[in-house]
């Protein structure tokens, strides 16, 4: 009777940690803890720039990767380099045409674990223009919450981004390097 009764005991104590376990793998990202970041070089000096306002749906489980699924969608208008100028300038239609296109969206295909961390493949859209972007990333739970931090790598001319005299590398390169640390929220 008392090995049946710990049996029982034990299997409840298992199905309430897989349910809290599969109820914890849906996040949303925290805005105000959170970053969304690239880096370009101009006039061979690097500078970066931060996006504020985005939204992103994560389903993150390490146990079941074949689920799991980023998706972000940036308000490209958000766009601050510390520099109005700039700023002003890379909503143009020339470059990121947030008139036509106000926001870029990356969505995963397939997360896998690789060395310490995980690769996704995505597909990334930006001024109606859709190519894969594999990201490195970590991804560190914390209790309920959870955090995201990861890094990519892109070219901007390979989503147009540059048109007329900006599609010209001589003052901005077209390598630009991205950078998150998303806090994440239980949904």
């Amino acid at each position: 009777m008392i090995k049946s009764t710990s049996l029982a005991a034990a299997a409840v104590c298992a199905m309430t940690w897989l349910s809290a376990s599969a109820a914890n793998s849906s996040y949303t990202a925290v805005n105000g803890g959170s970053k969304l970041e690239f880096t370009g070089i101009q006039a061979g000096a690097e500078f970066k720039g931060t996006f504020h306002a985005y939204t992103a749906a994560v389903d993150f489980d390490p146990e079941a990767l074949e689920r799991a699924r980023i998706e972000v969608q940036i308000q490209l208008a958000s766009v601050d380099t510390q520099d109005k100028d700039r700023d002003q300038t890379i909503r143009v239609r020339d470059i990121f045409d947030t008139a036509h296109f106000p926001t870029a969206r990356y969505v995963t295909r397939s997360i896998v674990k690789s060395g310490s961390g995980y690769t996704a493949i995505g597909a990334l859209t930006l001024r109606g223009i859709t190519k894969d972007v594999p990201i490195s990333l970590q991804f560190v739970p914390s209790g309920q919450s959870a955090k995201l931090v990861g890094t990519a790598q892109l070219k901007r001319l390979d989503f147009g981004v540059g048109q007329g005299d900006w599609k010209s590398t001589e003052w901005i390169a077209d390598p630009v390097k991205i950078s998150f640390a998303l806090v994440l929220n239980p949904k």
